[in-house]
């Protein structure tokens, strides 16, 4: 070798480069993982106080020049890996990446551990990804990731009169995204049969020209015909049914969500191996049969959550849901909206008997919900009840409790309030 030309300088060959490549990432994993002990131990030491900061995560964005998130990203890591020693040791040697270690220590447990590091082991890390995210979907804790997605669905118009354009932005919950990409798929097939030079147009353009078929059939009344009525634009929701049964498995959707959809829809069984290879595919079932459907709508008229007049887009609903044992039968299905039935089932009400044997609603916090509406005293905890009037409904004297005042006010001006028979 030349002795003027530095090691930093010389070309080396594609192996050389693949090979020291490889190396330093396995060195820079190493070095990671050392660097997650040492923000553990600070971490445990409470060593931020001396700087006068709240956490760890404070220091870290402060000292280390890391976001807020990212901070707080490895001040968590660093904490569950303490409890995973096999995947510690994997990282420390090298063996695994920044990016596989840190959807595994969101979903690892000392009886799974062994496993999901076998897993990771022979396969990508967006692969590792997908596993961890579905194991988290397939417990109750993804409940809140399912309310956070619901909670953050919003449209966005902005009009450019320059341009002559508007711009449409849409966040929406997975599943409900996947349902209006399906509908979109149809109406641009629709539009394709029809206008035949569509199809030479680009696949954005395709789609935004869809989009305007859907709206222009829903303003026309003549939705029918971009109908979906054909298995190619089925969505697929891939789900174990320990995941159904106990809430311990691997799901595509939060498990609540799919247990929603679940109960009035086309389902197809595939039963795959723990590498989600496809084993065997059952036949396309109804979960609730037209006879018994039509009959449910005859007996409910519409949505059966009390002050709901909505007769339009109802789910048949199963009490105790299929999964569980529940029967597709009239006594164990209601009619339920869109909005409730997804109450039901991530808004943490509950449906239970009453000592008449008659199904009623219970809201998260325990307390009935009445088939004709609240009244003040409803709504007023034990301890405050001496200060309102049992005849009218007022305050009697002040309540030095702003948010149980606040609470009355709001509630003498809803419509929710009935007078008493």
């Amino acid at each position: 070798m030349n002795p003027q030309i530095s090691p930093q300088n010389r070309i080396l060959s594609i192996d050389e480069l693949d090979r020291d490549i490889v190396n330093l990432a396995a060195r820079i994993n190493a070095a990671t993982s050392e660097l997650l002990n040492l923000i553990r131990q600070f971490d445990e030491r409470a060593g931020w106080l001396k700087w006068g900061l709240a956490n760890c995560a404070e220091w870290l964005h402060w000292r280390c020049d890391l976001s807020m998130s990212a901070a707080r990203e490895k001040v968590r890591m660093a904490h569950a890996l303490k409890t995973l020693p096999l995947i510690a040791t994997a990282f420390s040697n090298g063996e695994l990446s920044y990016s596989k270690v840190r959807p595994l220590t969101r979903v690892a447990r000392a009886d799974n551990e062994e496993s999901l590091l076998a897993f990771a082991l022979k396969t990508t890390a967006s692969r590792v990804e997908e596993r961890c995210r579905e194991l988290r979907c397939g417990t109750v804790v993804s409940l809140g990731e399912a309310n956070r997605a619901h909670d953050g669905r919003s449209l966005r118009v902005h009009r450019n009169a320059g341009k002559g354009t508007m711009t449409i932005t849409v966040e929406l919950p997975l599943e409900t995204g996947e349902l209006l990409e399906k509908a979109l798929d149809r109406a641009r097939d629709t539009a394709a049969s029809q206008t035949p030079q569509f199809v030479d147009e680009c696949w954005s353009v395709q789609q935004a020209d869809a989009l305007v078929v859907i709206a222009k059939a829903f303003l026309s009344g003549d939705g029918n015909k971009i109908a979906c009525t054909s298995d190619n634009y089925q969505v697929t929701v891939h789900v174990d049914r320990s995941a159904l049964t106990n809430g311990d498995g691997r799901s595509s959707l939060p498990i609540e969500s799919v247990k929603r959809l679940c109960c009035d829809g086309d389902t197809v069984v595939i039963v795959e191996n723990e590498d989600g290879e496809p084993l065997s595919v059952g036949r396309k079932t109804r979960t609730v049969p037209t006879a018994i459907k039509r009959a449910l709508y005859a007996r409910d008229k519409g949505c059966v959550f009390p002050g709901c007049r909505h007769s339009r887009f109802v789910d048949a609903h199963h009490i105790k849901h299929w999964s569980a044992g529940g029967e597709t039968s009239l006594e164990n299905l209601m009619l339920l909206c869109s909005r409730h039935h997804r109450l039901v089932h991530e808004g943490g009400f509950r449906i239970e008997r009453d000592y008449r044997n008659r199904w009623f609603f219970k809201r998260p916090d325990g307390r009935a919900v009445p088939s004709c509406g609240y009244q003040a005293q409803d709504m007023i905890d034990d301890d405050i009840h001496q200060y309102v009037d049992n005849n009218t409904g007022e305050l009697s004297r002040p309540i030095n409790n702003p948010s149980a005042e606040g609470f009355l006010t709001a509630l003498k001006s809803s419509s929710v309030m009935s007078p008493r028979p």
